[in-house]
């Protein structure tokens, strides 16, 4: 393939500032090369887009003009980010936000019943002690370690946070992370149409080989909620009989896949890279340690500057829509590129300026529409708590590598590692 701009969009090289690229889109707000995927950057046409009933998210193949070769290099599957259960994988059936109504809004109806408003109103905040425990233990330990002069955020924090949480939210073992973090990250891999890999059938085969095996353990895990049931979601979840019914043991279990890996992938790119701003804006940073307060809207402003979903790789019209003038023809694939429209000076002014005091903090971070981030208020409040507390607790933190080593994610955007020091840790609080 040659060096088109989608490709160097998705090209490694790239990955530690692929805005500047994001911004070659925008001459051409409805992008094509060749026979590939209709490509949209800008914020109003994304947002209509998502909220559009004639745009599919399930795995269509309705084409009978334009092709999506990445996706054919993918086996014919580019699956979006929301989706890390795994459509078309063989194994398990797809999980909800990649179903279409009526059956999507039957199954979040009664996932969100457990979860949030109107019937478990405050199970999230709630939470709140309890997060803010997990992340002074952690520090905690950094602490104990003894190295303040190198820290690596990322394996000592970002990931293990948001993991703990959402192990205990789900009533998943804590100790099975090691079991389940190669899954998870096998099947993020899979997410990410890398035009360079040079077997995609292996990588696709490995990925449905980590939906068996995470299917098969989240099976024998409800098995034991439904006779042993306890205070955590799988145990409601195995037990609800709400108005739209019970879930069988197949909804069930591609609902507790997407939870658990959908649960942690997200949060630990919003952690590491509100971390990584941060250091890179040290005068936000030192705002946030003097006043907590300004966790909230500093959070909304880093999920438009730096998402951690990059782009939706896979929507599909089910029938010919018109987008500025350009005919999309019924079954040809359309990607959303979220972090180009979350920085469209249309919409934004100065957009690739970081400023959590901007009068709208409106983005497209956690998604819109039927299909917005199920757990937006959970990563909302885990990564306030996570920047609040780094802020507080570490003395003169400052990077030790700019930019750091990034995922070769190009749709789960955000650093591998992220190296720092500091001068100390003060105690909790």
């Amino acid at each position: 393939m040659s060096q088109n701009l989608l490709h160097r969009i998705l090209d490694y090289e790239n990955r530690a500032d692929p805005y500047p690229l994001y911004e070659r889109l925008r001459p051409t707000p409805v992008y094509q090369e060749a026979d590939g995927p209709y490509v949209i950057s800008s914020f109003r046409d994304i947002q209509a887009l998502l909220h559009d009933p004639r745009i599919s998210s399930e795995s269509r193949n309705l084409a009978t003009t334009a092709t999506d070769p990445l996706a054919e290099a993918e086996g014919g599957s580019a699956n979006a980010p929301e989706d890390p259960a795994g459509a078309g994988s063989g194994q398990l059936p797809p999980s909800f936000l990649r179903l279409d109504p009526p059956e999507h809004d039957r199954l979040r109806r009664a996932t969100m019943r457990q979860f949030g408003p109107p019937h478990t109103p405050h199970r999230v905040h709630d939470m709140r002690p309890e997060l803010e425990a997990s992340v002074d233990d952690l520090i905690d330990r950094i602490d104990a370690q003894g190295d303040p002069g190198h820290i690596d955020v990322v394996s000592q924090f970002a990931y293990p946070f948001p993991v703990t949480v959402i192990c205990r939210l789900l009533g998943v073992p804590r100790e099975d992370e090691a079991r389940f973090h190669t899954w998870a990250d096998t099947i993020a891999a899979s997410l990410d149409p890398d035009p360079d890999d040079p077997d995609p059938a292996r990588r696709q085969h490995a990925s449905r080989d980590a939906r068996l095996a995470l299917g098969g353990y989240l099976a024998e895990l409800i098995d034991e909620r439904r006779h042993k049931p306890g205070d955590d979601m799988l145990s409601r979840l195995a037990a609800a009989t709400g108005p739209d019914g019970p879930l069988s043991t197949i909804e069930l279990l591609t609902t507790a896949a997407l939870l658990l890996i959908a649960g942690h992938e997200t949060t630990v790119n919003l952690i590491a890279n509100g971390t990584l701003t941060l250091l890179r804006h040290p005068e936000a940073l030192d705002r946030l340690r003097e006043n907590p307060g300004y966790a909230a809207p500093l959070v909304e402003e880093l999920l438009r500057y730096e998402p951690p979903v990059q782009l939706l790789p896979q929507r599909t019209p089910l029938t010919d829509i018109e987008v500025r003038g350009t005919t999309i023809p019924r079954g040809a694939s359309i990607w959303l590129v979220l972090a180009a429209g979350n920085r469209d000076p249309e919409r934004f002014d100065r957009p690739e300026r970081f400023d959590p005091d901007r009068a709208d903090l409106t983005h497209l971070g956690l998604g819109s529409g039927i299909h917005s981030c199920f757990g937006a208020p959970l990563a909302r409040l885990e990564a306030q708590i996570a920047l609040t507390r780094l802020a507080t607790r570490l003395e003169s933190p400052r990077l030790l590598a700019d930019p750091p080593p990034y995922r070769r994610n190009a749709v789960l955007r955000g650093p591998r590692r992220l190296d720092i020091a500091c001068d100390g840790v003060r105690p909790r609080p």
